[in-house]
C-alpha cells in the first residue's frame, strides 16, 4: 500500500467476559505529516488532570509502531485505575496494535509514518474489583484493539452496509429507553 493514509477511523465492542473486562476502543489512523499526527502532537502537550495522554507501550521502555496515544475516555480518579489502565490495557492496547501490523491491516512498511490515537474504555469498576481477571480483561482489549484497526482500515462497516442495514439496527441504550430498563 503506497497510498497516503490521510485519516481512517474505526471502533469495535467486545464483551462477555468476566466483570469489568469490555472493551470499546475508537481509533484514528493517518500519516504522521496529517491532521493524526498533529492531534498526537497536541494530545500529549496537552495533558488535563483525569485524562492523561500515554503511549502504547509493551513495558517499559519499548514503544510500539505505528506510534499509538492512548486516551482515557473516563477519569482517572485513583491509582488503582491508573495501574490497570497504564499496565494491563496499555500492553494490550500495544500487542492489539502489533497484531494489526502482523495482520497486515496496517502496512509494515508504513509503521514508522503511521499514528493512532486510541480512544480508551476501561469499566470503572475494575479499579474496585479484588477478582478482576487481568488475564481476560488484556485479551479482551488486545482484541478489540486490532479488530478497531482492521474496521479503520477497511473502511467498516461499508456506506452501502449501513444504508441496507440502518432500519434494523437499533442502538441498545436507545431500545432500554423504550423498554424503561435504562
Amino acid at each position: 500500500m503506497s497510498e497516503r493514509i490521510i485519516m481512517r477511523t474505526g471502533e469495535c465492542l467486545v464483551a462477555g467476559g468476566p466483570p469489568f473486562t469490555a472493551a470499546e476502543p475508537e481509533v484514528v489512523i493517518g500519516e504522521l505529516d496529517g491532521p493524526v499526527g498533529t492531534a498526537i502532537a497536541t494530545l500529549t502537550g496537552g495533558q488535563a488532570a483525569g485524562h492523561s495522554k500515554v503511549f502504547a507501550i509493551l513495558d517499559t521502555d519499548i514503544q510500539v509502531r505505528p506510534v499509538t496515544l492512548m486516551v482515557s475516555k473516563v477519569t482517572v480518579k485513583s491509582s488503582s485505575y491508573t495501574n490497570i489502565l497504564m499496565g494491563t490495557v496499555q500492553a494490550a492496547i500495544a500487542n492489539g496494535v502489533l497484531d494489526a501490523v502482523r495482520a497486515g491491516d496496517i502496512p509494515k512498511e508504513k509503521a514508522n509514518d503511521l499514528g493512532i490515537v486510541c480512544s480508551v474504555w476501561l469499566n470503572p469498576g475494575a479499579a474496585t474489583d479484588p477478582d478482576l481477571d487481568h488475564k481476560a480483561l488484556f485479551d479482551i482489549h488486545r482484541k478489540a484493539t486490532a479488530q478497531a484497526i482492521h474496521k479503520a482500515m477497511n473502511n467498516e462497516p461499508t456506506i452501502d452496509w449501513l444504508l441496507e442495514h440502518q432500519d434494523e439496527i437499533t442502538h441498545k441504550y436507545y431500545q432500554r429507553g423504550l423498554d424503561g430498563t435504562l
